[in-house]
């Protein structure tokens, strides 16, 4: 660490974010069920293996296209949960709200947290509420903790990743953080942005049930973007990873925007996608059944597993280059979820 303060960069999911839970977070607590770092905890219990994860949403502004903060906090943990393999069963909430905040604008919330757990077939089954004074927190903020499921046979995890598999990716990239940045800066376009806010439990439950340990690696690549996640599985895992730059898929308007106001795309926060790494024998029959689901019409394969250069991401370019993808470093837009 070489700061002696919490920065905003602490918080972008980048190398910063990781060197702070590598070198501060995860000693303090240091266990074996922990070290592991993925999107949630898997736990051994009366010969049951649960997924249990936790999330807090500070996003701003907690209402745009495509979504809200409700509907972001159970997607959020439900999403972590799946990428754990597991069935999602239950969360919990805590609802953390600033002195004055409209009772309207809450209700509005809850109502959209309902309808996402409704969606992803998960109940909220506890929490609690907090009120600070004025200016003490900015509108609302939530934390979501949620159980699920984890059936035999099935075992994601980032350490998984093996030569030769197969990366597949659900969807576009940079949809969400696009989506929060123009609506942050109040930028408008001629074709709308729209968050890509979803629940993939659905999709997850289709992949473990058909293809069980032919899937290895699941990640949903939130803030630091699909780069710096593709990174955090290399080192994970001591593989070596190679991606596509002209298969990585972007739609027109968000890489324009990205174009315009200087984003990699690569490295802006999806919250609705997820990647998988997968045997490259089942390769296309995992990406046809990514396609038949509603969320994963646009999967495709965009890279590759290899042994060579272990803990690194490489990047061939459109004209045949090939440079090393690191980790997001800095942080490109805070309070994107």
């Amino acid at each position: 660490m070489k700061t002696d303060k919490i920065l905003l960069d602490h918080g972008s999911g980048g190398k910063i974010s990781h060197r702070l839970i590598s070198e501060l977070v995860a000693p303090a607590f240091d266990n074996p069920i922990l070290s592991c770092l993925d999107d949630g905890a898997v736990l051994d219990m009366e010969g049951k293996r649960l997924a249990f994860s936790t999330d807090s949403y500070v996003v701003d502004p907690i209402f745009f296209p495509g979504g809200s903060i409700g509907d972001l906090a159970v997607n959020g943990t439900v999403n972590d949960i799946a990428m754990c393999g597991a069935v999602p069963l239950y969360l919990s909430t805590a609802l953390i709200m600033e002195e004055g905040f409209p009772l309207a604008d809450l209700e509005r919330v809850l109502q959209d947290m309902q309808k996402a757990a409704r969606e992803a077939g998960v109940y909220i089954v506890t929490g609690d509420t907090k009120v600070v004074p004025k200016g003490a927190a900015d509108k609302i903020f939530i934390n979501t903790s949620g159980l699920g499921l984890i059936p035999e046979g099935v075992n994601v995890t980032g350490s998984n990743a093996r030569a030769g598999d197969i990366i597949i990716i659900s969807g576009t990239m940079a949809d969400h953080g696009m989506t929060i940045l123009t609506q942050r800066e109040g930028l408008h376009f001629a074709s709308p942005l729209k968050s890509d806010s979803a629940p993939l439990n659905h999709m997850v439950r289709s992949l473990t049930e058909r293809f069980g340990k032919e899937i290895h690696v699941l990640r949903d690549p939130t803030r630091g973007g699909v780069g710096t996640t593709l990174n955090e599985i290399a080192v994970s895992s001591g593989t070596g990873i190679k991606i596509y730059e002209e298969k990585l898929p972007v739609k027109d308007a968000v890489a324009g925007v990205c174009e315009l106001l200087g984003f990699d795309p690569l490295y802006v926060a999806n919250e609705g996608k997820l990647l998988a790494f997968v045997s490259p024998e089942k390769a296309e029959d995992v990406l046809e059944t990514l396609k038949a689901d509603r969320y994963g019409k646009d999967a495709c394969i965009i890279g590759e597993v290899r042994a060579e250069h272990p803990g690194k991401v490489f990047l061939q370019t459109r004209i045949g280059g090939s440079r090393i993808a690191d980790m997001l470093t800095g942080e490109q837009l805070p309070r994107i979820c």
